[in-house]
């Protein structure tokens, strides 16, 4: 039983999207958080804003997690762990896969799980497939592991990349298999207009959980500079790493409000990061333009798709002294600072960065897809009158 966003009343001829996603992201879980402001960040009611697309002809519904016995779960978590993906849990969702006429996923560990289902059932569900982090450690995978990922991946119908960067390497061991780049957006109807920022004290906020922060970097530069403070909203930071240094403060935002209050406080935001492939720090990027903070980040991951160096201050990965130079050039420059911020915020909402582009994208493929598999069951159907007349 998936759970639904829908009106009862709605056509059968709508497209119906089942929307995996992983068992800690259940759609009721989601909208409670979202109601009384848990969830951190700028989202909205339904997970990743998959919803939208009930406004553009489809009908969507979610994975639902389940209640488990303590065996339960334990299998689960180790399939899983031999696996690499939450197997057990797509299984669940077996019925809601077979009658979608699409299924979308929001990571590799989800699409790899329904092709799985797919394969087993003989299920014939297009599917669309956003990778994230497979393709940064591919080269680091055991032989069989890249095997079976090879076979699941062969039954994906498109595979979506929130980079080029990624799509790149994904195409060089996969050069027949659909692919297309879908930058990824947050909701953007909501944005704070850009102002000059004159604090007495140099405030950098730095956000985010993602395994290639750079955290290292980020406060070897601070830590000896007193007239800058550092704020972290992360629970991925090494304690050891920030012990005893007076102007790094380290914590969790425990709700939305505290979070856009953190941004008011920011002189501006860092998004420090190791090299990678798949545009690790959007989201929080994304956040701080629509907040109306300057930017600096490191110039890796395929960032530039979304934002060019006019719009966020880029810096050389794991460079120091780069990135103190642009944290000055923020200080000492305000005004070209909020020129800057002013020019990435008109990058978002209608018609650019957003929620609404990324799911009208959604939407598109899949149309693509069934129309491509319409045009082959007609083209077959043909061939084979073709051949009984002959």
């Amino acid at each position: 039983m998936s759970v639904s966003h829908v009106d009862p009343q709605a056509s059968s001829a709508k497209l119906r999207v089942f929307v995996h996603l992983a068992e800690n992201k259940d759609a009721c879980r989601w909208k409670e958080g979202w109601e009384d402001g848990s969830l951190v960040g700028i989202n909205d009611d339904t997970p990743y804003g998959y919803g939208r697309a009930n406004a553009l002809g489809c009908i969507v519904s979610f994975s639902k997690a389940h209640r488990e016995t303590m065996a339960g779960k334990l299998l689960r978590y180790g399939l899983r762990l031999l696996l690499g993906f939450d197997f057990v849990h797509a299984w669940r969702q077996r019925q809601e896969i077979e009658s979608a006429d699409v299924i979308w996923t929001h990571t590799e560990s989800q699409y790899l799980a329904v092709a799985a289902v797919a394969r087993l059932k003989g299920i014939r569900t297009k599917i669309i497939g956003q990778t994230v982090w497979l393709f940064d450690q591919w080269s680091t995978l055991s032989l069989p592991k890249r095997l079976m990922y090879s076979y699941l991946i062969k039954r994906v119908d498109v595979l979506t990349f929130l980079s080029t960067a990624n799509m790149q390497v994904a195409k060089s061991l996969f050069p027949d298999l659909d692919m297309r780049f879908v930058p990824f957006g947050i909701p953007a109807e909501t944005a704070v207009p850009p102002k000059m920022r004159h604090q007495e004290r140099f405030h950098i906020l730095a956000i985010g959980n993602d395994r290639h922060r750079d955290w290292r970097t980020l406060v070897e530069v601070v830590m000896h500079r007193s007239d800058f403070a550092l704020t972290i909203l992360s629970g991925t930071v090494p304690r050891r790493l920030v012990a005893g240094i007076p102007n790094v403060e380290v914590r969790l935002a425990k709700s939305t409000r505290e979070l856009k209050a953190s941004f008011e406080e920011a002189s501006v935001v860092c998004v420090p990061l190791q090299e990678n492939l798949h545009a690790s720090g959007i989201t929080a990027i994304e956040e701080a333009v629509l907040a109306g903070v300057p930017v600096i980040a490191s110039d890796t991951g395929g960032l530039r798709n979304y934002f060019s160096d006019k719009e966020i201050a880029y810096v050389p990965a794991g460079d120091q002294s780069a990135l103190l130079g642009a944290l000055l050039d923020v200080r000492d420059g305000p005004e070209e600072a909020c020129q800057m911020a002013i020019r990435a915020q008109s990058r978002m909402g209608r018609g650019g960065l957003g929620a609404d582009e990324y799911i009208h994208n959604h939407v598109r493929i899949s149309h693509d897809i069934l129309l491509k598999g319409t045009e082959q069951q007609t083209v077959t159907a043909v061939v084979q009158v073709v051949n009984r007349v002959a």
